[in-house]
């Protein structure tokens, strides 16, 4: 008996891993977090699979869904949206498994920031502008964020910025903000990325509230703040990686003409 905690991608039913779909599909027993995994991915899983829901259950009913399994010699697909390891809750259960003596595996996941960045066509990292994402989210009731990773502080490296879940706090987030960033760096909201019903905001940041409806924007919306964000023409500098006169283990430097 096995649990595997699977990344489900960020919605998009196609976007799981192959690997990620195929024990799924294997598993007896199915546990995901209705309230961020579209109904869609788990087309994935076998229809005489058991599922279960756990937006409502607490964690001690989730391990006794485990010790079920293991009893009954049957594997478990823990199915979690995006990957496992951001913001994934994951680490309580594994500790719970390990007390129990039942093996896990994770099965990492496409993430939302990746999922945003396709969304607008952008690549969060560019040569001369910057080279760092950073990952944060919103300070919540259940996870308050450390008062040394303050959304100001980080935004002093004025880097690619993904705030996770921060659409219920988008006026104090881009307050914070610009304290660092300038108004016109480009900034965007991502709801529900890669699944149908899917929304997108671009502006600059110090535009970005203007006209908003934030109400509709609280819940499954990521916020992005970057100066690599910029429109593509705007490039001043790009990477040497296929400079014809840039040689490396796989590739000769071309000799130029004259």
């Amino acid at each position: 008996m096995k649990v595997y905690f699977i990344g489900a991608g960020p919605g998009a039913a196609d976007l799981i891993t192959l690997r990620g779909a195929r024990l799924l599909s294997q598993c007896r027993v199915i546990l995901y977090a209705g309230s961020l995994v579209p109904e869609a991915v788990l087309e994935h899983a076998s229809p005489d699979a058991e599922r279960f829901n756990t937006a409502s259950l607490d964690l001690q009913e989730q391990i006794s869904l485990y010790r079920r399994a293991q009893h009954e010699g049957l594997d478990v697909a823990r199915v979690h949206s995006g990957d496992p390891a951001i913001y994934g809750a994951t680490a309580e259960q594994m500790r719970a498994l390990r007390e129990l003596g039942i093996a896990y595996e994770v099965v990492p996941g496409v993430s939302s920031f990746t999922a945003c960045a396709a969304s607008l066509g952008a690549e969060l990292t560019r040569p001369g502008v910057t080279q760092t994402v950073i990952l944060t989210r919103a300070s919540g009731r259940a996870s308050p964020v450390p008062d040394a990773e303050n959304l100001a502080s980080l935004a002093a490296h004025q880097a690619s910025l993904c705030v996770f879940l921060g659409g219920h706090q988008l006026e104090q987030n881009v307050a914070e903000l610009l304290r660092h960033y300038p108004p016109e760096t480009p900034a965007a909201l991502v709801q529900r990325a890669s699944q149908p019903e899917e929304r997108r905001h671009v502006a600059t940041l110090g535009t970005l509230l203007g006209g908003l409806k934030l109400s509709d924007w609280t819940l499954t919306t990521m916020l992005l703040v970057s100066p690599a964000l910029h429109d593509p023409a705007e490039l001043q500098e790009v990477s040497r990686l296929y400079d014809p006169a840039y040689a490396h283990r796989f590739r000769r430097a071309q000799k130029g003409e004259g």
